[in-house]
């Protein structure tokens, strides 16, 4: 085999390797996803079931992060990428991180709708956290999509919602604190509900580093704990 055909061989091996590598991080994503809608549909309906399926399932989550953190190692330690399938490398391995833990905030949500039903079903004070929920939703979507197609400009729009994620997250904490203030009796109900949206503004926040990531791997700029420059 001629050293012409044994590069392209390696290069097309290679190639191969990051795309399994891609394609593990966007199946975990889904299921982070998924576990994210199962998880505040079993909290505003009071759906035990669905409650422990999510709990249940956040085990995929944690099985595929180390698998992707195996690859990325075996990647790093045989394949020594260099420029711009390093940064791949590297933002997939950070992004795994964040998935998991948006994975962790899912099944605290389940388990806290399942306290909740313990105490009474679910009633229009709930209706504030399905609007937070769904915004955090489709934050988490949009993410996910701007990391798939590799769309740093997309990525810096969704970057941007977060704030309007924590906007709303200190309203409906203010409003559980006047609950309690108003009536003792709700104190650990109102509490339950701090905890869960407080979960969905954390998955707000990975899914905001999430986004940072994509800007790294696409423009090889680390925007952390920088801010953010006006979306296009």
């Amino acid at each position: 085999m001629s050293n012409e055909n044994l590069g392209h061989h390696t290069s097309k091996r290679f190639d191969e390797d990051l795309e399994r590598l891609r394609a593990s991080i966007l199946q975990m994503g889904g299921l982070a996803e998924e576990q994210l809608n199962q998880a505040i549909a079993s909290l505003v309906q009071g759906d035990l079931q669905l409650a422990a399926l999510v709990i249940e399932e956040e085990r995929q989550i944690n099985q595929l992060e180390r698998l992707v953190d195996e690859n990325c190692s075996r990647i790093l330690a045989t394949r020594t990428p260099a420029a711009s399938d390093l940064r791949l490398v590297i933002g997939i391995l950070k992004t795994a991180t964040d998935i998991e833990r948006i994975g962790d905030e899912g099944k605290k949500i389940a388990r806290l709708g399942i306290r909740l039903n313990s105490i009474e079903h679910p009633t229009q004070r709930l209706t504030e956290l399905r609007h937070l929920g769904r915004s955090v939703a489709n934050m988490l979507h949009d993410t996910l999509d701007a990391f798939a197609r590799h769309d740093a400009d997309a990525a810096l729009k969704v970057a941007h919602r977060d704030r309007l994620i924590d906007e709303e997250y200190e309203a409906i904490q203010r409003q559980n604190i006047t609950f309690m203030m108003e009536d003792p009796r709700a104190i650990r109900r109102a509490l339950d509900v701090m905890w869960a949206v407080r979960a969905l503004e954390r998955i707000g926040d990975h899914a905001k580093n999430i986004c940072e990531h994509v800007i790294y791997i696409v423009r090889g700029k680390d925007v952390r704990h920088l801010p953010l420059e006006a979306p296009p």
